[in-house]
């Protein structure tokens, strides 16, 4: 009797095991198979609340730049990174009205997302999409069968826009979203002709996105003399571009 019931329990023992064994396995294959055009290095929420200022990544390690897209802040908050078409780009405040933006690779991020696209879809935005809310509608509407999140582009002209330029004061200790943005210094454009890079995800919100959005968006100016953070847009005659699938 004794005998039995040690094997009923034994067996028991075995299938828990084995279940659990393949569940973890299948999560392992979902997320690998899910996401692995995009790769995600540290978290957005991680420096705004914990302070983590510091290099999670060196862009001059990402071995594959071609058709590389990539977007974050700089170590520490001194600045904004955009990788476009495999050329990475900085820009720095240096007044309430001027910045510089020069080419770096060798340059760090507490965190960033980066991917590469070299065949994408080119789409007419309708004429009623005119707000970066408009944008993330159709986008979310448009890409339902899409594996997220995804790189995308936007090329032409912006009627109006306000991007920013993070510059934290050297020396400076965050633990909350307003410390973070201590330095922040918004840029106004008016009918420039520029290459907005963007990524998409709804799952991502701290980690990449703000909590009220599912984008990210840097934007650059086709001269290279301009470029930050997109925090509003007033969209002209522009294209977007999505990724092939």
């Amino acid at each position: 009797m004794i005998s039995n019931i040690k094997r009923i329990v034994f067996g028991l023992l075995t299938i828990g095991l084995l279940s659990c064994n393949s569940t973890q396995k299948e999560n392992h294959t979902k997320n690998t198979e899910t996401y692995p055009d995009i790769k995600i290095v540290g978290a957005m929420k991680n420096v705004m609340w914990k302070g983590e200022l510091g290099a999670s990544i060196n862009l001059d390690t990402i071995s594959n730049k071609n058709g590389l897209y990539g977007l974050g802040p700089e170590s520490y908050l001194t600045g904004e990174l955009l990788i476009n078409k495999g050329e990475s780009y900085v820009s720095k405040v240096i007044s309430d009205s001027t910045m510089i933006v020069k080419k770096q690779i060798d340059v760090t991020a507490p965190f960033f997302v980066y991917g590469n696209v070299t065949e994408w879809n080119e789409i007419n935005l309708p004429a009623s999409i005119k707000t970066i809310q408009d944008l993330e509608n159709f986008i979310d509407t448009n890409t339902a069968d899409f594996k997220r999140p995804f790189v995308f582009k936007l090329v032409g002209q912006a009627t109006s826009a306000i991007i920013h330029i993070q510059n934290l004061p050297e020396g400076t200790k965050v633990s909350s979203p307003d410390e973070a943005h201590q330095g922040q210094t918004n840029y106004k454009l008016k009918n420039e002709v520029v290459e907005i890079v963007g990524f998409f995800s709804t799952e991502h919100k701290g980690v990449f996105t703000h909590h009220d959005s599912f984008l990210h968006m840097h934007l650059i100016t086709i001269d290279e003399r301009k470029m930050g953070h997109l925090d509003e847009l007033e969209i002209g005659n522009m294209k977007l571009y999505l990724p092939e699938k």
